[in-house]
């Protein structure tokens, strides 16, 4: 079991909590328009990424690869970030995060599965109650910014909408999740390596964000 420290947002004011974590999934394939993720997946397969079983899907991964560290190592710079929302159970609450489920793409091509363990999985250090955001829940967007020659550029944005709501994937994973990534959307300019990831969670009714921010080191490939 892993646990994680991180802060609640409350009435008044940051909770600190600790998330006990066992049970780590990250959800694939979860876009509402159904059409949009088989083209996505004829477009990985001719680039040698095996179709899924079903959509969506769910892989369950280490819950030690949960992490809100603001630096992260991987292996080579064949990898990427993905902004996401993310479910937590705590106690009797469902809570909300925010999260970057990177990935290893060159490891993609020999298995999803395998890519998906390759990589820490990063969350940030404040949640909300998913009781407070969900009765406007479609009015939520995410971001994600990469950086490029020394410059900001937008990798990631839209609107939750875009994937299934929370309370179809958990229904449709059918499990106990203690932490449940919940998928991403498209890159703007395609997916690729970035030493930078940035990402955030909007909420304009209640005028707030979860943010955070992550560097990560491209360890050497030895042959």
């Amino acid at each position: 079991m892993t646990r994680i420290a991180v802060s609640l947002h409350t009435a008044s004011g940051l909770e600190p909590i600790e998330l006990a974590i066992r049970d780590l999934v990250i959800a694939g394939w979860t876009g509402r328009d159904r059409t949009a993720v088989e083209a996505h997946i004829h477009e990985l397969t001719a680039l040698g990424v095996a179709p899924p079983s079903r959509t969506p899907i769910f892989y369950r991964v280490s819950a030690s690869l949960l992490t809100t560290a603001a630096e992260i190592q991987v292996l080579g710079s064949d990898s990427s970030g993905e902004v996401e929302f993310v479910l937590i159970r705590h106690r009797a609450r469902l809570l909300l995060g925010l999260g970057s489920d990177h990935t290893d793409r060159k490891a993609e091509a020999a298995g999803v599965a395998l890519s998906k363990q390759l990589c820490p999985k990063v969350i940030s250090p404040d949640v909300w109650d998913f009781a407070d955001v969900e009765p406007h829940w479609e009015s939520l967007s995410v971001r994600s910014v990469v950086v490029e020659a020394s410059r900001p550029v937008l990798y990631q944005e839209g609107s939750v909408s875009q994937i299934l709501h929370p309370g179809a994937l958990l229904e449709s994973y059918g499990e106990t999740a203690d932490a449940m990534f919940c998928g991403t959307l498209a890159a703007i300019g395609g997916v690729r390596w970035s030493g930078e990831f940035s990402m955030e969670l909007e909420d304009p009714v209640l005028r707030r964000k979860l943010q955070h921010r992550y560097t990560v080191e491209a360890l050497p490939v030895e042959t």
